[in-house]
Parts: C-alpha cells; sequence; structure tokens
C-alpha cells in the first residue's frame, strides 16, 4: 500500500461530494519551488521494527535501492497501520480497494480537488468540513437530489447555488450573532 496513496484516496473520497464550490473555482497555478531542505536520509533496514519488517517484506530485498524519500514514507505508513484497529485496517482497504478500482483520470481529478483543499485557509477547510458532515446528515435520497441538481446544473446555475449558499451561510451567522447579543449576562459576584 503506497503511503501516500492512501490518505490522498480516503480524503479525496471523503471530499468528493463535500466541495462543490471547489469545482467552479479556477485552476491553481503551479505550486511554488519547495523549499530547499536537505534531503531525506536513508533508512536502514534494521532500523525498522520486527512488526514493520513483516509488513514490508516484499520491500526488503530492494529495501537499499529505494529512494530514500520511499523508505521514510513506507516506514511511517507501517508505523501508521500497525497503531490501526482491526476495524480501522478492514476500513482503509475497503477504502484503498474502491480507490483502485476508481479509473485514472478520476483518481486524478480527485488528487486535484484535495490538493486545492489543503491549499485553502484553515477557516475555509473547516467550512467545507461542516458542509460536509451537513451532507452525511441528510437522508440518502436527499442527498442522491442534490448531487444530481448540482451535476445536471450549468456553470451560471452552479454559481447561483453557491452564492445562494454563501448568503444563506452569512444569514445563520448574523442570527447567531443577534442571538448571543440578546442573551443575558450572568451577574458578576461583587468584589
Amino acid at each position: 500500500m503506497n503511503n501516500k496513496t492512501l490518505p490522498t484516496a480516503l480524503g479525496a473520497l471523503l471530499l468528493t461530494f463535500a466541495i462543490p464550490a471547489l469545482a467552479q473555482q479556477e485552476p491553481l497555478p503551479p505550486p511554488a519551488a519547495p523549499a530547499v531542505s536537505a534531503p531525506a536520509a536513508p533508512l536502514p533496514w534494521s532500523s525498522l521494527s520486527p512488526e514493520q519488517q513483516k509488513l514490508l517484506g516484499r520491500f526488503g530485498g530492494q529495501w537499499n535501492t529505494l529512494p530514500p524519500e520511499r523508505q521514510q514514507a513506507l516506514a511511517r505508513g507501517s508505523q501508521r497501520w500497525l497503531a490501526m484497529s482491526p476495524d480501522q485496517r478492514s476500513l482503509a482497504r475497503e477504502r484503498f480497494d474502491k480507490w483502485k478500482s476508481l479509473p485514472p483520470d478520476r483518481r486524478e481529478a480527485l488528487r486535484q480537488r484535495w490538493q486545492r483543499f489543503q491549499s485553502l485557509p484553515p477557516n475555509e477547510q473547516s467550512i467545507v468540513r461542516q458542509n460536509y458532515r451537513r451532507f452525511q446528515q441528510l437522508p440518502p435520497e436527499q442527498r442522491r437530489a442534490l448531487r444530481e441538481r448540482w451535476h445536471n446544473a450549468t456553470p451560471a446555475q452552479r454559481q447561483e447555488m453557491l452564492q445562494r449558499s454563501r448568503e444563506m451561510r452569512m444569514k445563520r451567522m448574523q442570527q447567531r450573532m443577534q442571538q448571543r447579543m440578546q442573551m443575558p449576562r450572568p451577574a458578576r459576584p461583587p468584589r
């Protein structure tokens, strides 16, 4: 299991229906060149725990020929895998199998969507997560209807839907602020 593929797959699948707003954004410019950092140091096979060596056994014979970044990624992934409960591992296998069954172009689209999500400021990521949780709480029929409505909409209709969503979110925020301002403040004890 590729250390980078599983988290990307899980995140991308999680966000498949959570961030339609991102689908309407302009493509992001190519990322800036990463800051120059020290190259990753090779990781000796002997530094892995026996459990990690067993899990990564198929790489044992070629471990020393792998790039150090790959060695470290495999080591981190094996640590995470070993820390999972059996239920978490089962779920991860299911999600990974689902990811592998997707056509390459769909996987690439999901990777790009995940990268766009990662580039959002934390407050916008939080809004996306909240929207996803709200979406997941809807009955299946309603989720299906919303997906269909989104997919059948023209770009202009999608922009209108997004604008209405923003307006509703602002209205809810204003209502919460007004409610907080109207709440009586607790009396302070005398000093």
